[in-house]
């Protein structure tokens, strides 16, 4: 188990790695094709809508025909999208390097899969854990590196660079990740009411009751969450005066929090806390860090806000798919993480658009006060439904009645 943690970890990195390279420069990019601000908004939404419809299905796909296949498909698509961004020479494919990224781009929940699949139930959150941590260490380097190949406005360098990337990481996986789900397993699975590929069967999960709270409670953290971190290079214009370069450094370092706390952080706490502790717990913090993040008036302090940000957040982004997985049968888990990150896919369409007119009307402390709102009201939901549930785990799929 432990070469294959190895190897899927060192695949989120580099993925990871090729993906930061051009998240900073994305909106700069666009501008530099006349792209006014709400068709910039458009672009980092087209994305977002896409990968909300591919994910799921991705997910399901990974439950009957193994996550190896799906995670070759997955990066040929993310080389042809980064491909087209390098070679743009238009608007229009920048567009169309967003969508089929988001159409085939569900790399990280495919990992999410494979993990769970050679985790146990209580290594699970350790985990999904060092996903978060490779992760981080992806956001260390590819924001600086990104931010400086484009020093001079050469935004192209860096999205090539990117492709090379995730060509070097196809190549990786072809040759040495084993499948993760034997052929008996996933002709199991291929059986199972639990993995349909229909929208049916999709709002069939959404409503079963061990699924649906830590779906809303992935939903609205995304809102939250997704706000802070889509409008934060505006609001370090905005509140600081930043430029591309300066916020590309602050998200290095942003970077370095996310590994000491999901490489470390969280394997301590998962030892000393339940999954349902760690989610009431993380949404009252997170509430309080945005409240403080939304008047922060320097760089000092933002550098001092971002730590219990970037815990608070870490913890309940990882401790609620942690919690996803156990609630359902393993002939699922593609499938609900599929989910999970559809509906952070969703978030990242509703985020920015709210984020930034929240910056335009109230000011750039705005998006930081309605997570606030946002965050303080999932602790009280979390408090209902979710901490005092003495078991958040599901029946069978086969032996559910039918919707």
């Amino acid at each position: 188990m432990r070469n294959k943690l190895v190897l899927i970890l060192l695949y989120v990195f580099v993925d990871v790695l090729g993906f930061s390279l051009i998240l900073p420069l994305l909106p700069y990019y666009a501008t530099s094709f006349g792209a006014s601000s709400t068709v910039v908004g458009l672009l980092l939404a087209a994305n977002a809508v896409t990968q909300f419809v591919g994910a799921p299905l991705l997910g399901r796909l990974s439950d009957r025909y193994g996550r190896r296949p799906l995670l070759l498909v997955s990066l040929m698509g993310t080389v042809a999208a980064f491909l087209m961004l390098g070679l743009a020479k238009s608007l229009w494919m920048l567009f169309l390097s967003r969508i089929v990224d988001g159409l085939l781009g569900g790399n990280i929940s495919l990992a999410q899969a494979y993990i769970t699949d050679i985790t146990s139930d209580r290594d699970r959150a350790r985990g999904l854990g060092f996903i978060g941590a490779a992760f981080g260490f992806g956001f260390i380097f590819g924001p600086a590196i990104g931010g400086t190949l484009a020093a001079h406005g050469n935004y192209a360098l860096p999205a090539l660079l990117a492709a090379g990337l995730s060509a070097i990481n196809l190549v990786g996986i072809w040759l040495w990740l084993p499948e993760s789900l034997p052929p008996a397993k996933r002709t199991q699975m291929a059986q199972s009411p639990g993995t349909a590929i229909t929208a049916r069967a999709l709002w069939a999960a959404l409503r079963r009751p061990c699924v649906g709270p830590l779906l809303n409670l992935r939903l609205f953290f995304g809102l939250a969450f997704t706000m802070f971190q889509t409008v934060f290079a505006i609001f370090a214009q905005k509140r600081l005066g930043y430029d591309a370069q300066a916020t590309s450094y602050v998200l290095t370092y942003v970077g370095i929090l996310v590994v000491a706390v999901q490489g470390f952080g969280i394997a301590l706490l998962t030892r000393r806390l339940s999954d349902k502790q760690l989610i009431f717990g993380g949404s009252i913090a997170l509430s309080l860090s945005l409240l403080a993040w939304a008047f922060t008036p320097s760089l000092w302090v933002l550098l001092i806000v971002l730590a219990p940000i970037a815990l608070s957040g870490g913890v309940l982004g990882v401790v609620s798919n942690s919690a996803l997985t156990k609630s359902v049968q393993p002939e699922e888990y593609g499938g609900t993480l599929g989910l999970s990150s559809a509906l952070d896919s969703l978030t990242r369409v509703v985020s920015p658009i709210v984020g930034g007119f929240l910056i335009d009307r109230v000011g750039a402390g705005g998006p930081g006060i309605l997570g606030t709102l946002l965050m303080a009201g999932l602790a009280l939901f979390a408090w209902r439904r979710i901490l005092f549930v003495p078991d958040l785990s599901c029946p069978a799929p086969d032996s559910l009645p039918r919707p």
